[in-house]
């Protein structure tokens, strides 16, 4: 753990981060983070991908150990946003950009665009809204 309160650049784990992005779900996480250019409310992401709060809770959990993003809190909400200090993930993300292509990333965005839609001054004021099928 870093105790330096100055600025500084991490390094994470190769295997950290690439382990982190070995899964289709958090890779549509890191595919609509890239696109928003914003951090994104954790049910704005629900409503982009479908799926259940649970499981997107649980992966980005695993998107932030491997420091990948990070979260804010505004009130009850938690905005994330990609961790632009973590240098590995920042030197893969034109790679990403590249191949993050087709479905369902292209679906993925096209909905977190509409729920982006639906915010007011810029922060999320919809909530979750469940009208998919769990699995």
């Amino acid at each position: 753990m870093n105790t330096d309160t100055g600025p500084t650049t991490r390094i994470t784990a190769p295997a950290q981060v690439f382990g982190a992005l070995g899964d289709e779900t958090r890779l549509r996480i890191v595919n609509l983070l890239l696109h928003a250019g914003t951090r994104v409310c954790v049910c704005e992401i629900v409503g982009a991908l479908e799926l259940p709060q649970y499981r997107i809770s649980r992966q980005l959990a695993i998107l932030k150990r491997a420091d990948i993003v990070s979260a804010k809190k505004k009130g009850t909400w938690a905005y994330y946003g990609l961790n632009p200090e973590n240098t590995l993930f920042e030197a893969l993300v034109p790679g990403l950009r590249q191949i993050l292509t087709g479905e369902p990333f292209t679906s993925d965005r096209a909905r977190l665009d509409r729920r982006l839609d639906l915010r007011e001054s810029g922060r999320c004021v919809v909530g979750l809204v469940e009208t998919f099928q769990t699995e």
